[in-house]
């Protein structure tokens, strides 16, 4: 008990240590909005990257502020380059950043970096950098929170509590929330039930249940995987057969019978479907499920519409909506093809990793996605973690994903890709459950032997 204790008595200092800088961030931010100088945000184009920038925005916009934003895909050096040379006194970098401290350093203007990726630990800011990421104090980036709740962290002291319900998309968008809410996330989730921002209830956790008939929305439910329906219309219909559930109505639509029936056989299939559900009250219907509004803007995302989810973001209810609604359906059908293509080829299996490659336009959006489908209803090995690798002309990109029981054994796939990528004059990085890399497409073999081989080094093969 004594032990507990301790533990949690160092918990709570990591998660005090990580508010206090948030808050020197804020008094930054505040310095700047007070002498009208326009805040130049830059953040990543994921869905957590978008909601993070959103939280910022419109904490800015409510103090009276100005920002210009720019999303991007990775912050490239020369990229960094070019935005440092602007002409702004404040730059605040959202869910990116972490891997550039010393190149932040050489700026006169003042730089907020609130990011969530593995820091490289030899590394101190300079004088000019506020650098808020959980990693310095102890916390797990991958679990405890995210880009955007830590966006949310360093602008808290505003007290506009109502925010973190977009800074738990960003979280759910990050795939944090599957376990459950805890650390830093129970933080901000706290702050949105206090504030009436944000609902709790137990229900059945069946993605798009208000918009889909219920055997779509099924065969799209990943969060958590059912065997045999994730990812297989046909297989949703024949589950939906043998229980004698109709089934080309939506949920509400369903008798109370029929929906303790539902949840009853679901529940055998995987307990996990069963259990808290958040929602943000007074939104529409197309985003109040907080997973699905993650889902808006991750469609957003990979169709490269970054615009589009950041307007939603920040409030706009009508054109951006519609928009993006109908990018998540291309979405939705080409991840079902795709699976559809994964459970016929299958992943090319090395001594301890696996990769699909494709070159194909419309698959290249889902790949990392795939990646962790895959794992989540066992058309991969789960056993060994999966590079899906896209190839961009002449270099391949690859988003790199695992399962936390292989974090467990050891996996690092961000400190494995970081290492790799650097080898070959590319560049990568992440979390231990998932990653990302660029490399020369010549290089991808001998990229893809050190990863195999760091991956078992890891493990300990």
């Amino acid at each position: 008990k004594a032990c507990f204790q301790k533990d949690g008595d160092m918990i709570q200092k990591q998660q005090h240590s990580l508010l206090n800088k948030a808050e020197e961030a804020c008094e930054v931010l505040s310095k700047h909005i007070k002498k009208d100088n326009v805040v130049r945000i830059i953040s990543h184009n994921d869905a957590d990257g978008i909601s993070a920038a959103g939280v910022v925005c419109n904490a800015i916009s409510r103090q009276g502020g100005k920002f210009h934003v720019t999303i991007v895909p990775r912050l490239k050096d020369n990229v960094l380059a070019k935005i440092l040379r602007e002409k702004y006194k404040l730059f605040f970098f959202c869910d990116m950043g972490s891997a550039s401290l010393s190149k932040m350093g050489k700026t006169r203007s003042d730089v907020i970096i609130a990011d969530h990726h593995q820091t490289r630990d030899s590394e101190e800011p300079k004088e000019n950098v506020t650098h808020v990421n959980p990693h310095i104090y102890g916390l797990d980036g991958t679990r405890d929170v995210s880009a955007s709740g830590v966006s949310y962290l360093t602008v808290r002291p505003m007290e506009y509590r109502d925010l973190s319900s977009l800074a738990l998309v960003g979280a759910f968008g990050d795939m944090q929330c599957t376990d459950g809410i805890t650390s830093i996330n129970k933080t901000i989730l706290n702050d949105g039930v206090d504030s009436g921002a944000i609902e709790v209830r137990e229900d059945l956790k069946i993605a798009y249940k208000s918009q889909e008939p219920i055997y779509k929305a099924l065969s799209y439910t990943f969060n958590p995987a059912l065997r045999g329906i994730s990812g297989d219309e046909e297989g949703s219909m024949a589950f939906f057969e043998r229980v004698g559930i109709s089934y080309g109505i939506k949920f509400e639509e369903l008798g109370n019978e029929e929906k303790d029936l539902l949840k009853e056989e679901l529940i055998k299939i995987n307990p996990k479907i069963f259990g808290e559900v958040y929602s943000i009250p007074n939104e529409i219907p197309e985003l109040r499920n907080i997973e699905d509004y993650s889902k808006v803007l991750d469609a957003c995302g990979k169709n490269k519409k970054h615009g589009v989810g950041l307007s939603i973001c920040i409030g706009d209810r009508e054109s951006s909506v519609k928009e993006a609604e109908t990018l998540l359906k291309t979405y939705r059908e080409n991840l079902m093809k795709s699976i559809g293509w994964i459970k016929r080829e299958g992943s090319i299996g090395m001594e301890n990793i696996q990769y699909v490659y494709t070159d194909d336009k419309k698959r290249k959006k889902v790949m990392g996605t795939l990646a962790s489908i895959g794992i989540e209803i066992e058309i991969l090995d789960p056993e060994k973690p999966v590079l899906g690798i896209s190839r961009m002309d002449n270099i391949v990109k690859i988003s790199g994903r695992t399962s936390m029981e292989m974090v467990e054994r050891g996996v690092n796939l961000g400190v494995a890709l970081e290492a790799a990528s650097k080898s070959f004059n590319g560049n990568g990085g992440g979390h231990n459950v998932a990653a990302g890399a660029v490399v020369p497409y010549k290089d991808m073999e001998n990229f893809l032997n050190i990863v195999d081989e760091m991956v078992g080094e890891q493990i300990g093969a």
